[in-house]
């Protein structure tokens, strides 16, 4: 099934795009996808909110075909 991924401030920067359309098995999670598109590094993982179709979801939230993902890390400011 196909999903559209959205990436926001590093991320969009890990990704070098800010969007893209991704097939995925049926099943998967958020967490999961989040995971496959952007694996532990030896610092670990990078902490994220996740977003689906506009809602804030956890991270065992079922994807279902033509969702909408936001990947949204902490932001910094001052």
């Amino acid at each position: 099934m196909q999903v559209h991924v959205r990436y926001f401030a590093v991320l969009r920067e890990r990704a070098g795009r800010g969007h893209s359309s991704i097939n995925v098995e049926q099943g998967i999670t958020v967490g999961e996808l989040y995971l496959s598109l952007f694996p532990p590094t030896e610092l670990g993982v990078l902490p994220v909110m996740y977003a689906v179709n506009q809602q804030y979801v956890k991270s065992d939230h079922l994807l279902r075909e033509g969702d909408e993902i936001g990947f949204i890390p902490p932001l910094g400011g001052g």
